[in-house]
């Protein structure tokens, strides 16, 4: 009995063994770097952003909100100021007291004030809802703050003082000078917020944002803050990472800062707001913000070393077909030259995200041998051919270096225009009919009869490839419904 014959050996194990090494190595390096750099660049966009986005914004959020809620006893008060009644009530000596009782308490009512208030610069009487508080002296400590606001030079100050007719509770006062009709000093009018409520207030803007708020005077004193996740410090000067900072931020008023604190990085926005005479400040910490992140580059992580091992292992069977798949592509049409449609497939995509990343504009042209079947049925699709070829180098030569043209396919021609707008295009799709239809070479080849219609389109954002070149294809068939040798936008 013969023995079986031994097998034959296999060769191509051992020959690509170095090769999906190789590739796994490659790809392990690669999908790391890119992971880790584009981790890296995304913490420092995400930083960028909410520096120069995110926390300014917040912030006029918050100044809106706080024009409805903190600053509208300001007007308040400076109603009051102004007031006929309580300026004739005062000029004419004060006669009635009950009547400015019975007003204070109206605007209590009126206006859901915690607490409103008149001195007077004649009687140095505090006339409060409840009536006739007391008598403010010179040398009271706590009279100290009308005798304060008696030598203002500016009409108000916001005050944050203990309210003596409500058990000493601490309270936010706008003190308003009042004058008579010849500017003398006639005494001090205003209301007071309570400071459980406005802290009420700015918790709730911490919920809805999402950020930490605070508010903080002309001399770095810390005024108010939302929750005990905020600045608790006395003044600004005294808070670790901030102290170096302190006078730089009262000096601009307003700006983007980031301070190191308890371990973590402070991203800060200050913003002054006039009609409070504070800063806000508002601070959201950048672990917080890159949590997301983190989350997401462990996750890539996971999925290249997934990607990496699937591609390794398919890579030997995948590498016949993937080289007889690139030997068959294309990228130029071979009777023009220029690219074909599946090379113009990536570049439009390319072109389009890029346009959408910076805002910068981007056009298309789509462009259409009028009459092209005439052509070939009167003199042969011998000189169709040429017209075509003519055709692909007089757009070739019109175009800018940035520009890019394809033949879509027959005798249509898709251009890209990188930044350009609807109107520049328009101008550059009429350059370019006019060029055509002037064009010595294509008139001796067909007669005269080469012309073009274009549409034109510009890309909106979030815009599909489909719907872009849709709306230059209607605009080119409304240019032939128009006569053809025209340019319509789409």
């Amino acid at each position: 009995m013969a023995s079986p014959s031994p097998s034959a050996p296999r060769t191509s194990i051992p020959r690509m063994r170095p090769l999906l090494l190789g590739l796994s190595l490659l790809l392990c390096v690669g999908f790391f770097s890119t992971t880790i750099i584009s981790y890296q660049v995304s913490r420092s966009s995400i930083r960028q952003s909410i520096l120069t986005q995110e926390l300014p914004l917040t912030s006029d959020n918050i100044y809106s909100e706080i024009l409805k809620d903190l600053v509208r006893p300001v007007f308040i008060s400076s109603m009051m100021a102004s007031d006929t009644f309580l300026r004739d009530w005062t000029l004419r000596g004060e006669r009635e007291p009950m009547d400015m009782v019975r007003y204070l308490k109206e605007i209590m009512a009126r206006y859901g004030a915690f607490t409103s208030f008149f001195v007077s610069e004649s009687t140095r009487a505090y006339y409060h809802p409840s009536g006739l508080l007391k008598t403010v002296r010179d040398g009271d400590p706590l009279d100290a703050w009308y005798f304060r606001v008696r030598r203002l030079q500016d009409p108000y100050e916001i005050n944050v003082d203990q309210d003596l007719a409500n058990h000493n509770l601490l309270t936010i006062f706008i003190n308003y000078r009042v004058l008579d009709y010849e500017g003398r000093f006639l005494g001090v009018a205003g209301v007071g917020l309570a400071m459980g409520s406005v802290r009420g207030a700015l918790r709730a803007y911490q919920e809805r944002f999402g950020r930490s708020i605070s508010f903080v005077d002309r001399t770095g004193r810390i005024v108010l803050y939302g929750n005990d996740a905020g600045m608790q410090a006395g003044n600004i000067g005294e808070v670790d990472g901030l102290r170096d900072q302190a006078k730089k931020i009262l000096a601009e008023g307003a700006g983007s800062y980031q301070y190191q604190s308890g371990g973590k990085t402070h991203l800060l926005n200050v913003r002054y707001i006039p009609e409070l005479k504070w800063f806000l400040f508002v601070e959201k910490t950048e672990d917080e913000a890159l949590a997301a992140v983190r989350r997401t580059l462990y996750v890539n992580l996971a999925v290249c070393a997934f990607v990496t091992f699937l591609v390794v292992g398919i890579t030997g069977l995948a590498l016949s077909r993937y080289q007889l798949r690139m030997e068959e592509l294309a990228t130029t049409d071979k009777l023009t030259g220029l690219l074909n449609r599946q090379s113009l497939d990536v570049l439009i995509h390319q072109a389009m995200t890029r346009s959408q990343r910076s805002g910068a504009p981007m056009s298309v042209l789509l462009a259409d041998v009028d009459h092209f079947k005439a052509i070939n049925d009167h003199y042969g699709h011998l000189t169709g051919d040429e017209v075509l070829q003519r055709l692909a180098m007089s757009l070739r030569e019109r175009l800018r270096e940035s520009d890019t043209v394809c033949r879509w396919g027959g005798e249509e021609f898709l251009m890209i225009l990188q930044d350009c707008d609807a109107s520049a295009a328009l101008l550059l799709a009429e350059k370019l009919r006019i060029a055509i239809a002037d064009d010595q070479p294509l008139a001796t080849l067909a007669s005269g009869l080469v012309t073009v219609s274009i549409g034109v389109a510009e890309l909106t954002p979030k815009e599909s490839v489909e719907a872009l070149v849709g709306r230059a294809d209607v605009a080119m068939y409304a240019a032939k419904a128009a006569g053809r040798n025209c340019v319509r936008l789409g």
